[in-house]
C-alpha cells in the first residue's frame, strides 16, 4: 500500500473542467486501486469517465490508422488542460448496454464458446443409423482435418455398421449459426399472432378504432378505405354483415381508389390508396419496425411461446445425442456455473486414457473463464440464461470477468458502480478481482459508493463538497485511514462508523397488522411455497443474493397480482392466496428519464409549461401574436433555427471524433433573439431556465403552481439541479426521486411503492435523503418495499424479509422475516449476519 502519492508513478490532471468539474489539479497513482468517492452529481464520473477515460481511449485511438478510427465510435476531447502519464483505457459503466435476445450467460462470457469445443472434441456421437461411438482421438482428430464434398477427411465411418458420417464440430453446436433449430431459428420461442387481440370492444364502430392493428403507425385511415369497399364504419363491429367483417379482417391487400375527407368538408381523391386488412397491418408493420418502441406495439399482438421442436434449447435436437459425461449440450446449458467443476468431472471420468491430455487442456480453459464469474457471485446463474433478462449488476459483472481474462498489463480500468446488484458477502469476491487486476500490472479506478470497496482502496479521491454547482471540488484525498481523521472527507465517519445512519422515524397512520398483505408463490423459477407477509404503512426490506428469487417474489408475483385482484382477472399461476387492501402499484427504479437533452427538469415536471403560459401572456408577446408554443424550443416557432433548440451543434470531421460544440447564433439558448427579448420580472425565459431550484423558488414565490413543484424539488434534496438540466445526465438516485413527485403531495393509503436497488450512485449521505423521501411517502399511508443490498436501508427499515440461502437453485427460500433489529439477534442467514456486523459498527445493536 503506498503511503505517499509522490513516492509514486502517477497521473497528472490539469485544469479538469468537465461539467461541473471547478478547475481541479489532481495526481492519481498509477499501479494501484483508486477510489472516487463524493454525494451523488458531485463531478465524480466527470473525473473518471469524463477525463480519466475519455483521454486514456482517446490518446490510443489516435495510434491507430485514420481507415480504422473512421469506423470506431471514439470518446470526445476532454475539457481538461493537461492530462499527462496516463495509459490506455478500459471502462466499465454504471449502465450496460441490453443485450439481445439472441444473447445468452453462455455466449456474453465465452464459456459457451468452450462448451461447444469440449462437445466437438470430446462427445460420444451417434451414427445416422442409431449406433452410439464412444470418443476417441480419431474422433477429435477429425476436427483438425480439411473436408469437402469430394473429400473423406472430417467424416466419420461407425464400426457397427460402417456408415460414413460427418462429424460435428464446435460451429455445428452454435444456436446463432449452423447449430439453431429449424423452428425457431435460434431463439428458442416462436411468435404466433393472438387473434382475439385484432378487434377490440365490439359496441364500438370502426370510425370509433375498434380494429386494434389499425392503430399501428400509418394506417389509421384504413377505417375510410373499409367504407369505400362496402363496409359501414358508424355501426358497432358486432352488427356488421359477415361480409363487412371478412373484409375487415381478410379483405384483399391492393390499391382502390379513395375520397378522403377533412374536418373542413374539403375532399381529397387519391387513385392508389394501398388497404391492409387487420391482418395484414400487423405483419406488414413487423417487416418495417425498427426502433424498440414501435416493435413493442406490434409485438402486442402476438403470444410468445416455447418452441415445440427445441423445447427452448434454442438448438436443432439431432445435436443433443452428442453426449459428454453422460449429458447433451442442452442439459449442460442449463446448470448453474457452480455446478459446471461437478460436470468436468464425470466428463473426464468416462474418457479413454488417450484423451485424458485433451481434455484437461480443454477443461483448464472452461475453468480459467468460469473462475472469475465464480468469485464475483454470479455462481447461479446458467449458460441458457438470456442475457436480455439480467441486472445491470449482473451485465456489469459479466463483462467484469471478461476483462480479467485477457491478463492485460499496463491498462487503465475505470469501473463506475461495480458493486451494483452486489450482496456484501460478494463484495469481498470484487475486491479480490480488483486485487488481480493490479497484480497483473494495471491501474485501477473505482467509482463508488459501497463502503467495504472505498476502505480496501489505496488511495481515496473525495469531490464535493455538495452536488451540482455545490460540488465539483476535490476536498479530501489520502488512504482511507487519513479520512477517519480528516474533518473535511464526507466518507470518513462511514468508515469509522460514527456516522449517524439512523433516520427518524415516521409512525404508521395505522395498525401494520390491520393493512397486512399476504399471498403465497407456489411455484415459480426456485421459489417454492414460499408465504410472505408485507404490513401495511410500514417500509419493508427484500434481501438475499442475486438470483435468491426476489424479483420473481415482488415484481413478478406481488405486483402483477395486485393489478389482476382491482381488474377482477385472474391472479398470476404462480400466486395463491392474495389478500391486501392495495389497489395501486408504482415501482421507482433508477433508470434515465428520458432520452435526450431535449427532456429538461422544467420539461419534466409542469414548471415548463406554466413559464410558456406566463411568456405568452405579456404585452410584448401578445402584441407579436407569441402563443405558448413559441417559448417551448421542441417546436420550429421558437427555437433558434440553426441548432434546432439543442443549444449545441455537431460537427463531422471524418476520422476525428465528432466535435460538439455551443451553437454560434444563441450561444446555447436554444431559443431565437425575438423570444429573447420578451421579459417576465426582468428576467427572459432562458435565464429563468438557466437557476437553480433552490434560486428560483425566491424568483416564483408568487406563482403559486411553479412554487409549489420548486418546493417538492429542493424537499427532496434536488435544488442544486437546474430548470434547463438534462434529464438523461442525472443520476440514478436524482432520476428517483424526480419520478416520485407527483406522488408526494396526495394521500397513498391503498398504494405500495416498489423501489428496486434505490441507492444505486448514491452515496450514504444520499441514502439519507432517499430515506427522507420514502418516509414522507409513509406519512401520507403508503406500503413501501425496498429491493436491496443496501446494509443502512436495511437498517432503517421496519420490517425485513430475508431469501437465501445463496442464488439460483440454492436459492428461493425464506430464511427470516420479521423487525430487523431482533431478527439479527439470531443471525441464521448471511445477511443477517452481514447486518448484525453493520449494527455494532455504528454501535445500534
Amino acid at each position: 500500500m503506498a503511503t505517499s502519492v509522490q513516492q509514486q508513478e502517477h497521473i497528472s490532471v490539469r485544469g479538469g473542467n468537465v461539467h461541473n468539474l471547478k478547475n481541479i489539479n489532481v495526481d492519481i497513482p498509477l499501479n494501484q486501486f483508486v477510489a472516487i468517492s463524493g454525494p451523488s452529481g458531485s463531478g465524480k464520473s466527470s473525473l473518471a469517465m469524463g477525463i480519466l477515460y475519455a483521454e486514456g481511449s482517446r490518446r490510443y485511438l489516435e495510434a491507430l490508422s485514420t481507415y480504422t478510427r473512421r469506423r470506431i465510435s471514439q470518446s470526445k476531447r476532454s475539457q481538461v488542460q493537461e492530462v499527462r502519464h496516463i495509459p490506455s483505457a478500459i471502462a466499465l459503466r454504471q449502465r450496460p448496454n441490453v443485450p439481445s435476445e439472441r444473447s445468452t450467460v453462455g455466449s456474453m462470457s465465452e464459456l459457451f464458446n468452450v462448451v461447444r469445443l469440449i462437445f466437438s472434441r470430446l462427445g460420444s456421437t451417434v451414427c445416422p443409423n442409431g449406433h452410439r461411438i464412444g470418443p476417441s482421438l480419431k474422433i477429435a482428430q477429425s476436427m483438425d482435418l480439411p473436408g469437402g464434398p469430394d473429400s473423406k477427411m472430417g467424416y466419420i465411418t461407425c464400426p457397427e455398421c460402417g456408415v460414413e458420417f460427418m462429424a460435428k464440430s464446435a460451429e455445428d453446436f452454435a444456436f446463432n449459426s449452423g447449430g439453431a433449430c429449424p423452428e425457431c431459428h435460434g431463439t428458442g420461442k416462436v411468435r404466433e399472432l393472438d387473434e382475439s387481440k385484432l378487434i377490440g370492444d365490439e359496441n364500438l364502430s370502426l370510425a370509433e378504432g375498434v380494429v386494434a392493428s389499425w392503430h399501428l403507425p400509418g394506417r389509421n385511415f384504413m377505417p375510410t378505405v373499409a367504407e369505400t369497399l362496402g363496409v359501414r364504419t358508424d355501426v358497432p363491429y358486432k352488427d356488421l354483415t359477415d361480409a363487412e367483417k371478412e373484409i375487415v379482417l381478410h379483405g384483399e391487400k391492393k390499391q382502390y381508389p379513395v375520397d378522403f375527407r377533412t374536418s373542413t368538408g374539403r375532399v381529397f381523391h387519391t387513385d392508389k390508396t394501398l388497404y391492409e386488412n387487420a391482418f395484414a397491418a400487423v405483419y406488414d408493420s413487423l417487416k418495417t419496425v425498427k426502433s424498440d418502441r414501435a416493435i413493442n406495439q406490434v409485438n402486442q399482438f402476438f403470444h410468445f411461446s416455447v418452441c415445440p421442436t427445441c423445447h427452448g434449447t434454442r438448438l436443432n435436437p439431432e445435436l443433443l445425442t452428442q453426449l459428454v459425461g453422460g449429458r447433451n449440450i442442452a442439459e449442460v446449458s442449463d446448470l448453474s456455473l457452480g455446478k459446471l467443476t461437478d460436470w468436468e468431472t464425470q466428463a473426464k471420468q468416462g474418457l479413454p486414457a488417450a484423451m485424458q491430455a485433451m481434455a484437461k487442456v480443454l477443461f483448464k480453459n472452461l475453468t480459467d473463464t468460469l473462475r472469475p464469474l465464480l468469485e464475483l457471485g454470479l455462481d447461479y446463474l446458467t449458460l441458457a440464461r438470456n442475457g436480455n433478462t439480467l441486472s445491470t449488476g449482473e451485465l456489469q459483472r459479466l463483462q467484469l470477468a471478461k476483462t480479467i481474462r485477457t491478463e492485460t498489463t499496463g491498462v487503465l480500468y475505470v469501473l463506475d458502480e461495480p458493486s451494483i446488484g452486489l450482496h456484501p458477502d460478494n463484495v469481498q469476491g470484487l475486491i479480490h478481482v480488483f486485487r488481480q487486476l493490479i497484480a497483473q500490472g494495471n491501474s485501477l479506478v473505482v467509482v463508488d459508493h459501497e463502503v467495504d470497496i472505498i476502505e480496501a482502496a489505496d488511495w481515496v479521491i473525495e469531490i464535493g463538497p455538495g452536488s451540482g454547482d455545490a460540488g465539483g471540488n476535490i476536498i479530501a484525498q489520502g488512504t482511507p485511514q487519513d479520512l477517519v481523521g480528516n474533518p473535511q472527507s464526507l466518507i470518513g465517519p462511514y468508515i469509522s462508523g460514527k456516522a449517524a445512519i439512523m433516520h427518524p422515524k415516521v409512525s404508521a397512520t395505522k395498525k401494520a397488522s390491520e393493512l397486512t398483505t399476504e399471498f403465497e408463490v407456489k411455484n415459480y423459477f426456485n421459489l417454492k411455497d414460499v408465504a410472505v407477509s408485507i404490513p401495511g404503512n410500514q417500509i419493508t426490506a427484500v434481501t438475499g443474493f442475486s438470483g435468491a428469487g426476489k424479483t420473481s417474489l415482488i415484481l413478478d408475483s406481488l405486483v402483477p397480482a395486485i393489478k389482476a385482484l382491482n381488474a377482477k382477472a385472474a391472479l398470476p399461476k404462480q400466486v395463491a392466496n392474495l389478500k391486501t387492501h392495495l389497489t395501486d402499484v408504482v415501482s421507482v427504479d433508477a433508470k434515465p428519464i428520458g432520452k435526450n437533452s431535449r427532456s429538461t427538469i422544467a420539461t419534466y415536471t409542469t414548471i415548463m409549461d406554466n413559464l410558456r403560459r406566463i411568456f405568452a401572456s405579456q404585452p410584448a408577446a401578445k402584441a407579436k401574436k407569441f402563443g405558448p408554443a413559441y417559448f417551448s424550443y421542441n417546436n420550429k416557432q421558437g427555437a433558434c433555427e440553426h441548432c434546432g433548440g439543442l443549444g449545441m451543434i455537431t460537427l463531422d470531421i471524418q476520422y476525428l471524433p465528432d466535435m460538439e460544440e455551443v451553437c454560434p447564433y444563441c450561444h446555447g439558448a436554444r431559443y431565437k433573439d425575438e423570444i429573447q427579448q420578451i421579459r417576465w420580472q426582468g428576467h427572459n425565459i432562458v435565464e429563468l431556465l438557466d437557476l437553480s431550484v433552490s434560486d428560483a423558488l425566491a424568483v416564483f414565490e408568487s406563482v403559486p403552481k411553479i412554487e409549489k413543484q420548486l418546493k417538492l424539488l429542493d424537499e427532496m434534496g434536488l435544488g442544486y439541479l437546474h430548470l434547463g438540466e438534462s434529464t438523461p445526465s442525472l443520476s440514478g438516485g436524482e432520476a428517483q426521486r424526480l419520478k416520485l413527485m407527483s406522488h408526494l403531495n396526495k394521500r397513498q393509503s391503498r398504494t405500495l411503492f416498489i423501489f428496486d436497488e434505490p441507492s444505486v450512485g448514491l452515496h450514504p449521505q444520499d441514502v439519507q435523503t432517499l430515506l427522507g423521501v420514502i418516509n414522507s411517502l409513509k406519512a401520507k399511508g403508503a406500503t413501501i418495499i425496498i429491493i436491496t443490498h443496501d446494509l443502512d436501508l436495511m437498517t432503517n427499515a421496519d420490517y425485513l424479509i430475508d431469501l437465501g440461502p445463496k442464488g439460483g437453485q440454492a436459492g428461493g427460500q425464506l430464511m427470516a422475516s420479521g423487525e430487523p433489529k431482533a431478527l439479527i439477534k439470531n443471525a441464521t442467514s448471511l445477511t443477517l449476519k452481514y447486518l448484525k456486523t453493520h449494527f455494532q459498527k455504528f454501535q445500534l445493536a
